[in-house]
């Protein structure tokens, strides 16, 4: 045998399962799920209904992301199949309330990747992937008869995220700033109105950015009104930031999502330093703590 030969082969884009393989597996997953859910299987499962498991079908979703955002395939495929798992438990809670099953899942998701790819299966022509978006659009508006270009955005979304989506829909019939740039400016715009509502002089104090200062404790904003109208405008910039991250094709939520795990990383080597010298955060000074930060910093780019 040549050393040629012996070579993995790479694999193919587009290649499905090997259906001897993904056959017995998949009904051995379908039979699983239905002797949990049978009288003689586990208590936990028979109880579940379809609003009982929303808050774990999300969770899930944010954990298979977590694993993605780790580049670990162990964790990718564990996540993905708990996300499969909710799935499965879903179709067969409505396969055992008589409602639907999950033939009629798999047959409807086949039926309408093969009508929204016309360009795949079908004679339309589609050689750029904005177009494929935009025949995408057209035949989904056509199917459910939808009312407005922003129907179908789900409301539970992330608000970050929605947003993001919103602007997105608006945009792809026109309705967007005709340069990308000008956001800043809408950006500042909002910052400004935001300001005047925060502070008495109505504009942002000249006040530096620096943890060797009194400090100051935050007072409440009592009047309903006006915290109505602060958190309006708060909400304004934030809009604004994801219609930002959009125009860069950027993900809001990833990026945020991003941030808030490099905080947490860089405060828990805060914690980590301090509990090596058998310290409290709690006893230090926020000098130190900022100190220690910037120091977790610059290991991490030094890694």
């Amino acid at each position: 045998m040549s050393a040629a030969s012996e070579e993995p082969q790479k694999p193919v884009p587009g290649t499905p399962p090997d259906p001897a393989v993904i056959g017995p597996a998949f009904l051995k997953l379908c039979d699983v799920m239905a002797r949990l859910r049978s009288p003689d299987g586990c208590p936990w499962d028979r109880e579940q209904t379809l609003e009982t498991i929303k808050p774990y079908t999300l969770e899930e979703t944010y954990e298979l992301l977590e694993a993605i955002d780790s580049g670990d395939d162990n964790a990718i495929v564990e996540e993905l199949g708990d996300v499969l798992l909710q799935i499965v438990l879903d179709a067969q809670i409505g396969a055992d309330e008589g409602r639907f099953n999950l033939i009629d899942v798999i047959e409807r998701l086949t039926h309408k990747l093969i009508e929204r790819h016309p360009h795949v299966f079908g004679d339309t022509n589609a050689d750029t992937p904005a177009e494929v978006v935009r025949n995408w659009d057209r035949i989904k508006q056509s199917e459910k008869r939808r009312e407005s270009k922003l129907d179908g955005i789900p409301v539970d979304m992330p608000a970050l995220a929605r947003a993001a989506r919103i602007t997105d829909k608006a945009a792809r019939v026109g309705y967007d700033f005709p340069q990308r740039d000008m956001l800043f400016a809408k950006l500042q715009e909002e910052i400004d109105e935001l300001a005047e509502e925060l502070f008495d002089e109505g504009c942002i104090p000249d006040v530096p950015a620096t943890v060797d200062a009194e400090v100051i404790t935050d007072a409440p904003v009592d009047d309903p009104e006006k915290r109505d109208r602060i958190e309006s405008e708060l909400g304004d910039v934030l809009f604004v930031m994801a219609n930002i991250a959009r125009r860069w094709k950027i993900n809001p939520e990833e990026a945020l999502r991003k941030s808030n795990s490099k905080f947490s990383r860089r405060f828990r080597y805060i914690e980590r330093q301090l509990a090596e010298s058998n310290r409290d955060i709690e006893s230090i000074s926020l000098i130190e703590m900022e100190e220690l930060y910037q120091k977790g910093k610059r290991e991490e780019a030094g890694d």
